[in-house]
């Protein structure tokens, strides 16, 4: 019980602070009441206060994502040049770069020309980049209206999956490949169902068509040539998946370097088929994101109306157009990438400790023997300024791939490797 004198006043409230937050409340009539000689009004009062949670009522950010993002990891891509020259000390042009599948040549030199010309950069670019399919349909001999470019071939893996899969319906995936797949599928709530490849890396398409009847999964993601490993997958194999009642998403981001045709024309064919391909590796635009993809007519119409409207920039654009006009260039570049490819593969048979795997790709795939930890050599390699790419997943354990660079590279390589036995 405390006593207040108060003069003249009707109401008041009374508030304590504390280390829990209270809770004030205003009286409006006292509990007793008496008057004084001095006619000063004396209130007799019991002070009422609410111990509240101070965290109870706290609106927390993380409580409006959605629940399956909540666990979602985190893609962990390659570092660039300019974080790996900082974390190594070493200076960018001192690093020989192996571990990402870049083209070491970039593009051609009108690509630099066209965009330090490029006009109108502050104009929104063409939502359906018309100049472009225009001249990727010239390139790859398939008509305009079955192509959609996208800012790299990994914005067309999620925004295909956003319009095909529904919350809680699923994928196959078929491991080792490309982890964009899973990550994606992932990111829209799929089910990944996944069927391993065989030892040799070929695909199990016997478990596949298992799978398609059992599951009933809505599409299959395929890679050829494959990443990590650069196997192709034949068309024998090709064909008996696409009977199967499954979109068959066929990921061709390395066609070039196999020798192989692109698949892209079967679209007009295969209403369950997507192809999709990109500039990173063949015209050395990794840094400028563009990838395109050849779709059914009847599938295309619902990824127009799903995209982003300006999703390719106009940098992007200019870069993919300046690179399709010099033909003789990214031939030229390709065929060194696969000199070298070869060269790598003999010079790292080699080598006591690796076991390297024939390649249709700008890669090679190596199983690290012999005692020596896949871990610690790329650690080790990376101290020397060479950096390679390892693996954590459960089916790459024990494997490294390195990247076929320049013929200086390889050679920076080799001398590096030589420090081990």
């Amino acid at each position: 019980m405390g006593v207040i004198d108060i003069q003249g006043i009707s109401s008041f409230s009374i508030h304590c602070s504390e280390s829990n937050l209270r809770k004030s409340r205003a009286l409006k009539k006292p509990i007793c009441s008496f008057v004084r000689k001095n006619t000063s009004r004396v209130y007799c009062v019991q002070a009422s206060s609410e111990t509240v949670d101070e965290h109870k009522n706290l609106i927390m950010g993380d409580s409006f994502i959605r629940p399956h993002l909540r666990q979602l990891s985190a893609y962990q891509p390659i570092l660039p040049f300019e974080v790996l020259s900082a974390q190594l000390g070493r200076k960018p042009e001192d690093i020989v770069k192996l571990d990402a599948n870049e083209n070491p040549y970039g593009p051609p030199p009108e690509v630099f020309e066209a965009l330090g010309n490029m006009k109108f950069p502050y104009v929104y670019p063409d939502p359906q980049s018309r100049r472009l399919r225009d001249a990727l349909a010239l390139d790859s001999g398939l008509e305009s209206e079955y192509i959609l470019v996208g800012c790299g071939a990994d914005e067309l893996i999620d925004l295909i999956m956003r319009c095909v899969l529904d919350p809680g319906e699923k994928i196959i995936d078929c491991p080792p490949t490309f982890s964009m797949y899973v990550f994606d599928a992932a990111v829209n709530g799929a089910g990944v169902i996944k069927v391993p490849r065989n030892p040799d890396f070929s695909l199990n398409v016997d478990r596949i068509a298992e799978v398609v009847e059992l599951e009933k999964p809505k599409c299959i993601f395929l890679t050829s040539p494959n990443n990590p490993d650069g196997s192709i997958i034949n068309e024998e194999d090709l064909l008996k998946i696409l009977e199967m009642p499954i979109l068959v998403v066929l990921d061709e981001a390395y066609i070039e370097f196999s020798g192989l045709e692109s698949k892209m024309k079967w679209v007009k064919k295969y209403e369950n088929l997507i192809v999709l391909r990109t500039f990173s590796k063949r015209a050395g635009l990794a840094g400028l994101r563009v990838g395109y993809g050849a779709f059914p007519l009847s599938i295309i119409e619902y990824i127009w109306r799903a995209k982003q409207p300006y999703n390719v920039s106009v940098a992007g654009e200019v870069a993919a157009l300046a690179a399709l006009s010099n033909g003789k260039y990214l031939e030229d570049v390709r065929d060194a990438l696969v000199r070298e490819r070869e060269r790598l593969f003999g010079l790292l048979k080699e080598v006591p400790f690796l076991n390297p795997y024939p390649s249709q790709s700008n890669f090679i795939l190596c199983e690290v023997t012999s005692g020596m930890d896949a871990k610690n050599l790329k650690e080790e390699l990376a101290k020397m300024g060479v950096m390679i790419r390892h693996y954590n997943s459960k089916e790459l354990k024990g494997y490294v791939r390195v990247s076929a660079g320049k013929p200086e590279h390889t050679d920076v390589l080799m001398s590096c490797l030589k420090r081990f036995y």
